[in-house]
């Protein structure tokens, strides 16, 4: 035996051999991973290759089909989460667990305790949130709604709740996916701290910048089994990519080329208060053209989200205009938006996007069901909605068992391609898109970029807001930057200005205001 395995330290967790399978999926085909104890162990993999349902088995939502778990040298049968929490095994789901009409502290305790002890205990638990808050370094108030945080916010309230309750192993599903990249930088150092005090980390992602950054090893899934488990630092974002498709991935995206045409989109003087009727989007104007991608920079929370929604007709504008192809468009609801040429792909694919309890089907023809090919004399025509959703999954690579199976049961980055598939397929004369590729892998992520481009290439005019730098500047041909509702610059796509588009997501003046 070599040195080198004799010093290798014995894993905290191994699973051996995991099947799980769903009616019409085998989403674990045999699955092993070995995790050590103290290490951040990143599970990276395209949507839909098993990483969420394999954390899922640990963690006790789902019970395997068949294979073994050993925590501590033990093996162990976790059948619900209370077993997994008993061995100090805590989770942080992607989609946050939170009860927005309660407290931190509510929260944190929910369901911990008879009511009469939770209300005799508050203070003391709020005074052990504020401890733990200072001495990891993650500032929530104990007294605060959940309601009134920030998602970045709301994500530390989760891990809090794990480190309230003690943790060894702490698994986070696609941590960043909501997260700003200023957000994301915080919580990866957040992150490798609580590894530097032995604590154990299980990230789930597909980013591989964040496998590069923060990890210690890395197992790659595809398409149900692991293809590889790596030390970091012997490999590289290419190769790691190559592993998760299987194939070569085109990680640099082509030149631009081409010149705008006339303009499609006007937006003028426009004002739009938010939800709860404050101020959000204060008195902007801006044009994009035909055959322009025109990029939205800008911090999250400053005011893009209501501009995306004012222009979908989801949100009333309290001053100014939009013109859409020459046509006055303010206040128009959105299937008179769509008439006119709007395509728009949602900032939040699970409120604006998709109907979770419908099939795949029926989300591809929200916009058109009561219309031909798809209706006739009042009737649905089935055969022919089930041959345009068989068209539209295989042309986007939509993973799934039948376009009849409920789009609730897709992966995120397989529902994000129905929603991309959609929009795209009704060949619009503007595209607006919100976070395009906000938590779907990089497989996923190049289609859809390349299908943005597309666009571009057959003339539509594109209106691109994102909170990804890196996305804006391979995709824009000229970049807006957003901060308290406001344009405060304007900058052509080239990567030197990266800098000082940070400055003005800031608030900072540069020569470019």
């Amino acid at each position: 035996m070599s040195d080198t395995m004799m010093s290798e330290p014995a894993p905290l967790l191994r699973m051996e051999k995991i099947v799980k399978s769903f009616p019409g999926t085998l989403a674990n085909r045999g699955i092993n991973l070995d995790v050590r104890r103290g290490e951040i162990h990143a599970l990276l993999g395209e949507n839909g290759a098993g990483k969420t349902v394999l954390m899922s088995v640990l963690y006790g939502l789902f019970q395997p089909d068949s294979g073994q778990i050993f925590y501590n040298g033990q093996p162990v049968q976790i059948r619900s989460p209370k077993d997994a929490i008993r061995l100090r095994i805590g989770m942080v789901h992607q989609h946050f667990m939170l009860v927005p009409t309660l407290t931190v502290a509510e929260n944190v305790i929910l369901g911990e305790h008879p009511a009469w002890k939770v209300l005799n205990d508050l203070a003391q638990v709020e005074a052990r949130i504020q401890s733990l808050s200072q001495d990891f370094g993650l500032k929530v108030d104990p007294k605060a709604l959940v309601s009134h945080l920030s998602v970045g916010e709301q994500q530390r309230v989760e891990i809090l709740k794990a480190l309230y309750h003690g943790v060894d192993l702490l698994i986070l599903d696609e941590p960043t996916a909501v997260l700003t990249p200023q957000e994301t930088e915080q919580l990866l150092g957040f992150l490798r701290g609580l590894a530097d005090r032995g604590l154990t980390i299980i990230f789930i992602t597909h980013k591989l910048d964040e496998v590069i950054q923060v990890s210690d090893r890395v197992t790659v899934l595809r398409d149900g089994q692991e293809v590889a488990t790596v030390n970091t630092a012997d490999t590289h974002p290419r190769a790691l990519a190559k592993l998760m498709v299987g194939r070569e991935v085109l990680m640099e995206l082509p030149a631009r080329a081409g010149q705008p045409g006339q303009v499609v989109l006007a937006v003028s003087n426009l004002r739009v208060n938010d939800e709860r009727g404050l101020p959000a989007v204060n008195n902007i104007s801006f044009e994009v053209r035909a055959d322009e991608i025109v990029g939205i920079a800008g911090v999250s929370g400053n005011g893009q989200t209501e501009l995306a929604l004012a222009l979908a007709g989801l949100l009333p504008i309290a001053g100014g205009q939009i013109e859409l192809d020459g046509t006055l468009a303010h206040n128009l609801s959105p299937r008179r938006l769509s008439r006119l040429g709007l395509a728009h792909v949602p900032e939040d694919r699970h409120r604006r996007g998709i109907v979770l309890p419908f099939s795949v089907a029926e989300n591809f023809i929200l916009h058109d069901y009561n219309a031909a090919p798809f209706a006739q004399k009042g009737f649905l025509a089935f055969r022919k909605i089930m041959a345009h959703a068989g068209e539209l999954t295989k042309r986007y690579a939509v993973r799934l068992a039948t376009v009849e199976e409920a789009i609730a049961n897709l992966s995120g980055g397989n529902q994000q391609k129905v929603v991309v598939a959609r929009e795209l397929n009704r060949k619009p004369k503007c595209l607006l898109v919100n976070q395009p590729t906000r938590g779907i892998d990089i497989g996923a992520t190049e289609f859809v970029r390349q299908q943005i481009l597309a666009q571009r290439e057959t003339g539509t005019a594109v209106l691109l807001i994102s909170t990804e730098l890196e996305e804006l500047f391979a995709l824009s041909d000229r970049i807006l930057v957003m901060y308290e509702g406001q344009i405060v610059g304007e900058l052509p796509a080239k990567w030197e200005l990266v800098e000082e588009v940070g400055l003005m997501m800031a608030g900072k003046k540069t020569s470019h205001v």
